[in-house]
């Protein structure tokens, strides 16, 4: 009877230490995705209760109804395309932009439950989507790179070097090489100390903001999402890509980690689930959550079950007593930690077919272009124009696909309605 005991409480124990893992490397995601949603508008307390919450409730469902170990986070790179694409880019309201979460999470939900995922799947060149990934990298590593004040406007060209004697730049660099000593030795919880070593870091060299507020509880616990300008033009073509990212992304990334986890019959449910929790960011107030790449640690940390994830997300939870404590953290603090997620990112150059020119040429220009545009949508916009432009040049017309034709047409028709006004 006690070896019975013995043995069931191993596993648990691995499942709640597993947890734990997921917990310590993902909890960076309080502070920089506040940080980056702030510049859609909305206060960084406000911010972080949103992604707290998102992150707990998205953690709870994937442990409870898909019984499997990954975490459910607001995703780097969509925060991105939600604060400076859908936001600010298309000139929406805080609460419009949530709007454009809202559709384009019941249209995840309709692909997530519907044969249209494997249909998406086998349409869309799977060049174009690590482009998007790439893209994404290279995206979050120039906004790492300008919140440090490494690169700066400059005044014979677009960006330069920041000040090499900058107390903000050199606090940026210093925790840079920190993050990425940590990051390469695998130390649990990287992020986490590179955020603290930042900080202390910042202090130490005077440049530590010394006005956050202590907590307080008078914040929206709960937004309401608006549908205002869902008859504009500029709300649609936010809703597309976003609805592009969240689909293709938790896809690659839920495959990848179930396989890694022995367990590919657990996809439909965890697919299902990913779709949901980002219907609830709408209402969090938050870009949507995705299956985090940090689930990997808790797989390699024995975490088999949901048991995992309801863990780290009832850590999540508590995270919401230290909020006084984490308005804390400087920019030069969370920038580095941008441009390492970068840089994880743009590895996924090596899946694109890049002595294949028909597929090279559109990814290419996606990847450039959402720097370049500081606009996701519109970098999507020419690597997806491009695309059945240089197929139907070489005569491969029996690779493009419809809803690729359908994809550039309405990319195209922006363009278009942009130019005339």
């Amino acid at each position: 009877m006690k070896q019975q005991q013995l043995q069931t409480h191993a596993p648990l124990k691995k499942e709640i230490s597993a947890g734990i893992v997921g917990y310590l490397t993902t909890v960076y995601i309080v502070a920089v995705n506040s940080s980056i949603l702030s510049e859609a508008g909305v206060s960084v307390q406000n911010a972080m209760i949103a992604t707290i919450l998102a992150s707990v409730v998205g953690c709870l469902m994937l442990g409870f109804w898909a019984n499997a170990p990954m975490i459910l986070i607001p995703g780097m790179g969509v925060n991105a395309l939600f604060a400076y694409s859908i936001v600010q880019g298309a000139g929406l309201t805080f609460q419009e932009g949530l709007g454009v979460v809202l559709v384009s999470s019941i249209l995840f939900i309709i692909v997530a439950t519907t044969r249209l995922a494997n249909w998406l799947q086998l349409a869309i060149p799977d060049s174009l989507k690590h482009a998007i990934t790439v893209g994404l990298g290279f995206f979050l590593t120039l906004i790492g790179l300008e919140k440090g004040g490494v690169v700066v406007r400059g005044e014979r060209s677009l960006v330069e070097l920041g000040s090499l004697t900058s107390p903000v730049v050199l606090v940026t660099l210093i925790t840079l090489a920190i993050g990425i000593f940590l990051f390469v030795k695998n130390v649990p919880g990287h992020f986490l100390f590179t955020m603290a070593s930042g900080t202390l870091l910042a202090y130490l060299f005077g440049v530590l903001d010394g006005n956050t507020s202590s907590m307080t509880f008078d914040v929206e616990w709960i937004f309401t999402p608006s549908l205002g300008a869902i008859d504009e033009l500029a709300f649609w073509m936010s809703v597309f890509p976003l609805t592009i990212v969240l689909v293709f992304e938790n896809m690659g990334l839920l495959n990848g980690q179930l396989n890694m986890l022995n367990q590919p019959e657990k996809f439909k449910r965890s697919f299902q689930t990913t779709s949901i929790s980002a219907l609830t960011c709408a209402f969090f107030g938050t870009s949507p959550t995705v299956s985090s790449a940090e689930s990997a640690a808790v797989i390699a940390s024995d975490g088999k079950t949901g048991k995992a994830s309801i863990t780290t997300g009832l850590l999540f939870l508590i995270t919401i007593a230290f909020i006084p404590f984490i308005s804390w953290i400087p920019s030069m603090a969370i920038s580095p930690i941008l441009i390492i997620v970068g840089a994880l990112m743009v590895q996924n150059i090596r899946h694109i077919s890049l002595e294949d020119l028909s597929e090279a040429i559109p990814a290419f220009l996606i990847i450039v272009m959402i720097p370049f545009t500081y606009s996701i949508a519109d970098g999507m916009a020419f690597g997806f124009i491009a695309y059945p432009i240089v197929k139907l040049a070489i005569g491969q017309k029996k690779e493009i696909s419809v809803p690729i034709v359908i994809i550039a047409c309405m990319f195209l028709a922006e363009f278009v309605f942009k130019a005339i006004g």
